[in-house]
């Protein structure tokens, strides 16, 4: 009798592993990519007026997110560049006048290894820098030893 137990269960143990082999795998939840770099950016003009938001860097682009405050009648400029200080593609808002919006942008960096910097500067209605452009270098990548 404890022969055909041990048996018995030899053999069921012997068919939930078979199962277990031949069952089709559960697939495991894909591994997500790094997070892109981001930025944080604020420039203001000491009269009310600011552009508030967040750089994200990716491989050939950066994109801006964020809100542009006016008080008068101001636009946001930004451009990424190179290493060698070269533009890749200045953008602009639109001219806002006495209001809060959001001014998002996707700036071109078509060159290898992205771009290098964006500045960002706080314009007037006439695309003239009412104070100095914040400049935001690209993130370094974290290494770990």
């Amino acid at each position: 009798m404890l022969r055909r137990s041990a048996l018995t269960l030899f053999t069921a143990a012997g068919l939930v592993m078979s199962a277990a082999l031949t069952a089709p795998a559960v697939a495991a939840a894909p591994a997500t990519a790094a997070a892109y770099p981001t930025t944080p950016v604020y420039v203001a003009d000491g009269a009310g007026s600011y552009i508030s938001g967040t750089l994200t860097w990716y491989n050939r682009s950066v994109d801006f997110k964020g809100t542009l405050k006016s008080v008068g009648c101001r636009r946001a400029w930004y451009s990424v560049f190179d290493g060698y200080a070269n533009p890749l593609g200045p953008r602009s808002s639109s001219t806002h006048c006495n209001t809060v919006t959001s001014v998002p942008a996707t700036l071109p960096a078509d060159v290898v290894g992205g771009g290098s910097y964006v500045g960002v500067c706080l314009d007037d209605a006439n695309g003239k820098p009412v104070t100095s452009c914040g400049v935001y270098p690209r993130p370094r990548p974290i290494t770990t030893r």
